[in-house]
């Protein structure tokens, strides 16, 4: 049985105050919860962030990383610095650091590599954009984003392994995927690395305007393991009502 997760990405959002409010408000997740929990905070905030999530029983991701432990790298964030925050997830291949700081394949594949041998939990994001969408491209690019970074590169268990597919169309448009849309693309990335991997046993997360009135309409379908979130990760309150969803 995959146990599922629902994650926050806060992207470039909340404050010290905001991270502080944020927990405060959400309070200790019930012993009963049976998702996975996950916020990543901005850089500057996963000290503070990582005491309160502790309390609250959330754990702590990493929006990205570098892939080496500390050194000559003038703005990165390195494996040591965010194992010593109590970091225990990264998320790596993000649509908005492949389009908007074009990051190239063959870096987010070190980063994938990297991510694994220091043993965080990889989130690793694939999807495509409208263009590829209606060019009928979509599943040639989802291939291409998991093959040129799994292929000979797949060292951790796979409960340590997620995949979140967010179509780059509904990221932040207030557009989701039908629920029919999301399973086929969900079903496909599963068959994919069960058959190449053998990792079926893998999570997969929807991401892309998901929010409360529509995550039991996602969550509920077979290959779908839960949810990263964006703006509605970022106050209590709907984050609350995606976790209790």
């Amino acid at each position: 049985m995959r146990r599922e997760i629902i994650a926050g990405n806060w992207k470039m959002n909340n404050l010290t105050s905001e991270v502080e409010t944020f927990f405060k408000d959400f309070g200790a997740l019930s012993a009963d919860t049976k998702r996975q929990v996950i916020v990543a905070p901005a850089y500057p905030y996963l000290k503070t962030a990582g005491e309160l999530a502790r309390e609250c029983g959330i754990e702590l991701a990493a929006q990205d990383l570098y892939p080496q432990p500390e050194g000559a790298f003038t703005g990165m964030i390195g494996s040591k610095m965010l194992k010593d925050l109590g970091v225990s997830a990264v998320i790596i291949g993000h649509s908005e650091r492949r389009h908007i700081l074009h990051e190239p394949l063959d870096l987010i594949r070190e980063k994938v590599r990297f991510a694994q041998e220091e043993g965080f939990h990889l989130i690793f994001c694939v999807g495509e954009t409208l263009e590829e969408r209606q060019s009928g491209e979509m599943l040639n690019v989802l291939t291409t984003q998991i093959t040129s970074a799994f292929d000979n590169n797949l060292t951790a268990a796979p409960e340590m392994v997620t995949i979140a597919y967010e179509p780059v169309w509904a990221i932040g448009t207030g557009v989701v995927a039908t629920p029919e849309q999301a399973e086929e693309m969900h079903s496909f990335i599963r068959k994919l690395i069960t058959e190449k991997y053998g990792y079926g046993d893998s999570r997969i997360l929807y991401g892309g305007s998901v929010k409360p009135n529509n995550i039991n309409g996602l969550i509920s379908l077979e290959d779908i393991d839960g949810a990263l979130v964006g703006g509605a990760s970022l106050k209590a309150e709907s984050f609350r009502a995606l976790v209790n969803a």
